[in-house]
């Protein structure tokens, strides 16, 4: 099953219809949301397939593209279901949600160099949340909550404010961008101190000093949890899976074993320390696929 998916979503159009591929495959995001009336529904059903390979991460880019325009449909219907007195408001948020989803989309896709923008950076972050853990809530809480705030709140102070702030940061991301690029493509076009980041101090260029201290946090809180306690106090029996062979089946005696999980091929490893054999002799690290 997963064979057919990967090939039938992953396919291409033949000859100089492969250029359409991608927006026939947004028609299908739209259509498909359209129908779940939940953008959110269609993604996080296809998110587990990006995980596994099955699904391309540059055919997921479309798909969502498309999805984000079928969720319009949603408040285009509950528009028309307003009142008269209000039905003109309504149809004119409703479409503004539509055209500002109209215009990533027009951002971001026709040009096929502009496509490889937002899929970069989703590796980047997917990358970054596969080494730091808690990075994907700090990202939702900055991007969600406190860079909206920080926006809205100099936008009430005056547009000046705003601009003062808001375009140094802008111009240092792109330099920053830029010089990222070059060091990846061309070091050479690069001064010798611009060609890596290490004159900078350790917080401004890697996120360890921040991990460091969550764990230290964490480990804080951990230690005074009292479910915790608990299982430190439990003996080591308790808590352990254990696995009988042909030789202690009988007598009840317990073997304490730990299992691995291959994601790769869908396989449990049960690891002993001192497994018995069925016939009588002893191996220590007996490994057993399960």
């Amino acid at each position: 099953m997963a064979g057919i998916i990967k090939k039938t979503i992953n396919a291409e159009f033949p000859g100089p219809l492969r250029y359409f591929t991608g927006y026939f495959v947004m028609l299908v995001g739209a259509g498909i949301t359209f129908l779940v009336q939940s953008s959110s529904v269609f993604t996080s059903a296809l998110t587990p397939l990006v995980g596994l390979g099955v699904v391309t991460l540059e055919r997921m880019f479309p798909l969502t593209l498309g999805s984000n325009i079928g969720t319009t449909a949603t408040g285009m219907l509950a528009a028309l279901a307003s009142s008269g007195d209000k039905l003109h408001n309504s149809i004119q948020i409703a479409l503004c949600h539509l055209f500002f989803n109209i215009s990533g989309i027009l951002l971001w896709y026709p040009i096929p160099f502009m496509r490889k923008c937002p899929i970069y950076a989703a590796k980047c972050l997917g990358n970054t949340t596969a080494k730091y853990r808690w990075f994907a809530i700090f990202y939702l809480i900055m991007m969600f909550f406190a860079l909206p705030l920080l926006v809205f709140g100099l936008s009430m102070l005056s547009v000046w404010a705003l601009a003062a702030v808001g375009i140094p940061l802008v111009i240092l991301m792109m330099f920053v961008a830029i010089v990222n690029i070059l060091q990846r493509k061309r070091p050479s076009a690069l001064p010798e101190k611009l060609k890596n980041w290490e004159f900078l101090p350790e917080p401004f260029r890697s996120l360890d000093p921040l991990d460091r201290l969550i764990s230290k946090v964490r480990d804080k809180i951990g230690s005074c949890c009292p479910c915790r306690k608990n299982e430190e106090k439990m003996p080591v029996s308790d808590h352990m899976p254990t696995m009988y062979n042909g030789n202690n089946a009988n007598t009840g005696a317990p073997e304490l074993t730990a299992v691995h999980y291959n994601a790769g091929d869908e396989s449990a490893t049960a690891i002993s320390s001192s497994s018995h054999m069925p016939n009588g002799s002893v191996i220590s690290n007996h490994v057993v696929a399960l």
